[in-house]
């Protein structure tokens, strides 16, 4: 079984597993955004490819079954096996089905915060420039968000929307039950973004059984895109999404009965339309990858804090001026998500310039993030960061 020192070791234990992506010889820290795919994603591919050459259009049966391992997999992420879980390719998808399911005139006033990614902020500011109230509450301190959100949920709230991990800083936003239960206390619902925990924070819904929670494999799972979730709360199944395509009823297609619209049950009840499954086979194949590799939620947390730690001292003894670039220092690493956040005015240059000298990271607004991955090794952690120190000189 793969331990942490195997990891740490030039060339990473898991390296040679990625191949086609070359991680070995190249310094990827995206890994917060879009890490490599093992090679045998390749392999659940050509199966897709295969079993629609075989079974034509009998292939569905065949893809639901990947459907399912996914479905599968991320009940196991959120530590609820018993859940109710929707799949789309993006969380857009979902999170607006979601919106359509909530009585807005009603409750015409939607709560989030000032921190969220783009799929949230686009969407919510287009909603408020159609006369729904938004209520953004400021993303930082992380330590009272929960407390801050709460405070601003009344009985006009329709739904509260929050990361567990913000995006920009990589701070675990802690309280998530509490503010869980004000809106139980006010009939309003709670949507949580796990995109930036699932794979390198373990996350349960423990206290949030009445809560929508959403997410990817895109990120931390090595999924790829077309991976993402809702999970549902049991009173979803009370809910019609107006926005709903023709697989929410794809069981019961020959019993179109006047009158409402009908829905699946489970997570079915939030479907689309046609997809392509291809991405499916190629999260089956990865999914079982991560568990021969022996990747647990645990596991992959430990070496993430592991890595995100060296990142961490490896940038403080670089001693760079406060105001060209600094780190959060207000909190432990065990308060931050899967990626290293440094706050700089020129971080979309610095991204620039460590790509021409072959570190790939990524920059949102003043912050540059280097996002490590557990087939990094520590050798190569170092490199990029001596990188960083070259080009601040």
């Amino acid at each position: 079984m793969t331990t942490v020192d195997d990891l740490r070791a030039d060339p990473n234990a898991l390296s040679v597993h990625y191949g086609r992506f070359g991680v070995a010889n190249r310094l990827l820290l995206t890994g917060h955004s879009h890490q490599a795919w093992p090679d045998v994603a390749l392999n659940g591919q050509v199966e897709a490819f295969a079993d629609a050459a075989t079974a034509v259009d009998g292939k569905w049966d065949l893809a639901f079954a990947k459907a399912q391992r996914l479905r599968q997999a991320y009940r196991e992420l959120l530590d609820d096996p018993g859940g109710d879980i929707a799949l789309g390719a993006n969380t857009h998808e979902l999170v607006v089905r979601f919106l359509s399911s909530l009585d807005l005139r009603a409750r015409p006033r939607l709560v989030t915060t000032d921190g969220e990614f783009h799929t949230l902020r686009r969407q919510l500011a287009r909603l408020a420039e159609e006369g729904i109230e938004v209520v953004r509450v400021a993303a930082t301190p992380a330590e009272t968000l929960a407390e801050r959100l709460a405070a601003e949920v009344d009985d006009r709230t329709a739904a509260v929307l929050v990361s567990a991990v913000l995006f920009e800083t990589s701070r675990i936003v802690p309280g998530l039950d509490v503010l869980a239960a004000a809106c139980g206390r006010r009939g309003a619902e709670l949507l949580v973004d796990a995109y930036h925990a699932l794979g390198v924070v373990p996350f349960t819904v423990r206290g949030l059984d009445d809560a929508w929670i959403t997410g990817g494999g895109y990120k931390y799972l090595q999924l790829g895109e077309g991976n993402c979730f809702l999970r549902l709360p049991s009173h979803a199944a009370t809910l019609r999404p107006v926005v709903t395509g023709w697989f929410a009823e794809f069981e019961d297609l020959t019993s179109r009965a006047s009158g409402l619209v009908g829905y699946a049950s489970g997570g079915d009840r939030f479907a689309g339309s046609t997809y392509d499954p291809t991405s499916h086979y190629r999260a089956a194949a990865v999914l079982d990858f991560f568990a021969g590799q022996g990747l647990t939620p645990s596991f992959l947390r430990e070496v993430s804090l592991h890595q995100n730690g060296v990142l961490a001292a490896l940038f403080d003894d670089l001693d760079a001026p406060q105001d060209v670039i600094t780190r959060d220092r207000s909190a432990p690493r065990e308060a931050f998500g899967g990626f290293l956040a440094l706050t700089a005015p020129g971080a979309g240059d610095l991204r620039r310039k460590l790509a021409e000298r072959g570190v790939l990271t990524d920059s949102r607004g003043d912050k540059l993030r280097f996002g490590p991955a557990p087939y990094l090794s520590d050798t190569q952690l170092e490199a990029a960061i001596a990188t960083l120190g070259e080009v601040l000189l």
